[in-house]
């Protein structure tokens, strides 16, 4: 059996995809909110059983092909995708719609899909499945594996997708794949988020993010401790310990969500990584979607545009609190304060009132300050919700995938962890998560009847592989 990622994978062909029908070459602004993001790349993996039927056109070839023709499809609605980033004349990125076309990596992987250490992405995902984008904005790898299997990895330029945006191709591009129409065609309005410019903006915006100038200096080698370097592990987390979590959470009397249940019981255990007595502060963000809330109370074709509308629609709140007070205080406090953080920005106002601040400092980039923790600091993690990853829709005729996950190795300074719904569809939590090593170590001793190591292992005794 391969082990500990002890597997090669061999390229046997690189190609462009262009879009299907020829696009007028024409300049895509960056919104405001886009211009928030650093050049980072974020991952998405999707694993495929092979069919269990032998007809002709369950072998790889056949799938690949569909997965070509229905990119070069989809790429007509979604012709940003084909473009590239270039820098306008006074610094900023914008998208060039030119049909440059996306990077698409066909390969072969000596391994079975039961012998995959997903658990592990640093070591079986990344330079392995998830394509390098050199070029364009995405980049798409299919390889096969050795049981018939298909591992299909889509690399995203974050800086002109969030997830939601990202989702809402992949499922554009599967239904095309499945000859439907498209149910949701993007829109690209970058009107919708145009500043209001209006005399007063929230100074909370202040409080969460920074121009570059301001960064913090990031922790030298000798401060960086050989257990503080950052890695990915993917876990399994099961309805009931979600539930179980927002039980806790909420015994306060005040109902929380299970994300913000879930989100608090990670802070708490990050905090109590480090002992009681430390009064360093631990700082915890978590991403936000503003869709919904810059339509309220506009009209339904508003509302419709902003559901479908492709970018960054995203803003970076953050609580910080003394790593004793996170550590002593129940579950039930900690989730308060989370809800607390978050209450300030689930609003039009907030987001207006964001577009208007990189407005007011702009060329200068500006950065979530989350992103970015200065070496003195305590430690801090972003999370995100992977709600909007519609796994199981990601279909491309093949059936649903086994598993899908982020890979996300962002390059902060800060952790970054993201639950996703188990394709399974049974209220189970796929998890990403991006610390340090030694806030991991101390999460699997600690709550290792809440995360199980994401190993094919474990997965086939829920479901047959």
């Amino acid at each position: 059996m391969v082990t500990k990622g002890e597997f090669t994978v061999i390229v046997s062909r690189k190609e462009v995809i262009a879009a299907a029908l020829p696009l007028q070459e024409h300049w895509l602004p960056f919104s405001n909110i886009d211009l928030l993001l650093p050049p980072l790349e974020a991952g998405l993996f999707f694993c495929y059983k092979k069919p269990e039927s032998d007809n002709n056109n369950n072998n790889f070839a056949s799938f690949v092909d569909v997965l070509k023709k229905s990119l070069a499809e989809v790429l007509v609605p979604y012709y940003a995708l084909a473009g590239e980033i270039v820098c306008n004349s006074v610094g900023e990125p914008e998208l060039l719609c030119n049909n440059r076309g996306v990077d698409f990596v066909e390969a072969y992987a000596n391994v079975e899909l039961r012998e995959l250490n997903l658990y592990n992405p640093d070591e079986s995902i990344e330079g392995k499945f998830m394509p390098a984008k050199n070029f364009g904005v995405i980049s798409v790898q299919a390889t096969e594996l050795k049981c018939g299997g298909v591992v299909v990895a889509c690399n995203f330029d974050h800086r002109i997708a969030d997830l939601y945006s990202a989702n809402l191709f992949l499922v554009s591009w599967t239904e095309i794949a499945q000859s439907k129409p498209i149910s949701l065609p993007p829109c690209f309005r970058r009107s919708l988020l145009n500043p209001k410019r209006r005399r007063s903006i929230d100074p909370i915006v202040d409080s969460m993010y920074m121009p570059i100038s301001k960064l913090p200096p990031p922790p030298t080698e000798l401060q960086q401790a050989s257990d503080d370097h950052i890695i990915s592990r993917i876990y399994y987390v099961t309805n009931d310990k979600i539930n179980e979590i927002n039980s806790l959470a909420s015994a306060n009397g005040s109902k929380r969500t299970k994300f913000e249940s879930f989100s608090a019981y990670l802070w708490k255990m990050v905090a109590e990584c480090y002992g009681p007595n430390n009064e360093k502060v631990s700082k915890m963000g978590i991403a936000v979607d503003g869709r919904s809330r810059l339509s309220q109370g506009d009209n339904e074709k508003s509302k419709q545009m902003m559901r479908a509308y492709f970018g960054n629609v995203v803003s970076i709140p953050f609580g910080g609190e003394k790593i004793n007070q996170l550590a002593e205080n129940p579950l039930s406090w900690v989730a308060e304060k989370v809800h607390e953080f978050l209450e300030t920005v689930v609003n039009e106002d907030h987001f207006v009132g964001l577009i208007d601040w990189v407005e007011m400092h702009r060329p200068e980039p500006a950065l979530a300050k989350i992103y970015s923790n200065g070496s003195n600091d305590g430690p801090a993690f972003l999370v995100s919700s992977g709600k909007g990853l519609e796994t199981s829709r990601v279909d491309f005729g093949w059936g649903k995938p086994v598993i899908g996950s982020c890979h996300f190795p962002w390059g902060g300074s800060a952790g970054y962890v993201m639950p996703m719904p188990s394709p399974i569809g049974n209220g189970d939590w796929v998890v990403y998560m991006h610390l340090q090593k030694k806030q991991l170590d101390f999460i699997e001793a600690e709550a290792s009847d809440v995360f199980t190591p994401l190993t094919f292992e474990y997965l086939n005794s829920i479901i047959s592989i």
